[in-house]
């Protein structure tokens, strides 16, 4: 069986619903959201042994960015028809995010992406999920019919990667570096002055 199809040689591709440019706004979407899906997993690759609770949970989001690839890459025309992404995933991944902020030790600045190779493969990850979700507010303001809760997973989604970036760090004892001519503009952290913010 070959692979290539020669279906797209006039830069057009096929999505649920119809033929497209290869160059329209819900492709660029799908396309942003298969590259974050990669970094996923090169971030699985770096942090094998490391951490076998975060290798476990990245492997769930790299099947949730799937999800969100489904709901997005259909015209509906059905509107009654359920979306995989739902308000559990959301919830699960503010619950996560709570407890990486927890174990991490509290911050005032912003920090440059870096320190271990798994950190930093980690703030790769967020910086292409905010990418994404540039994206995701442009294909609804352009076609109006984005799920809301993609969108708000998404949004999630690159503050969990930022939470754990801190955290791959701080397992493996690698100080974050703060932006020197940053000024104080986070007030959490696991430190009980910062909880009383």
């Amino acid at each position: 069986m070959k692979i290539y199809t020669k279906q797209g040689d006039q830069g057009k591709t096929s999505i649920v619903g119809g033929k497209v440019n290869k160059h329209d706004i819900r492709v660029e979407v799908l396309g942003t959201l298969d590259e974050l899906n990669c970094q996923v997993g090169l971030a699985r690759a770096e942090l094998a042994g490391v951490n076998g609770q975060l290798n476990e949970e990245l492997l769930k989001i790299q099947h949730e960015l799937f999800d969100c690839g489904s709901d997005l890459s259909s015209i509906r025309t059905n509107e009654s028809k359920e979306y995989k992404v739902n308000a559990e995933m959301i919830t699960w991944l503010e619950k996560r995010i709570d407890e990486w902020v927890d174990v991490t030790p509290p911050i005032k600045r912003f920090i440059l992406p870096g320190g271990t190779k798994g950190a930093a493969t980690l703030h790769v990850c967020r910086s292409v999920a905010r990418r994404a979700e540039r994206k995701i507010s442009l294909l609804h303001e352009e076609k109006g019919d984005v799920p809301q809760s993609v969108q708000a997973y998404v949004n999630r989604l690159s503050d969990y990667f930022f939470a754990v970036a801190r955290a791959a760090n701080h397992l493996a004892q690698t100080n974050d570096v703060e932006y020197i001519r940053g000024t104080d503009v986070f007030t959490f952290g696991n430190s009980e002055e910062n909880k009383k913010g």
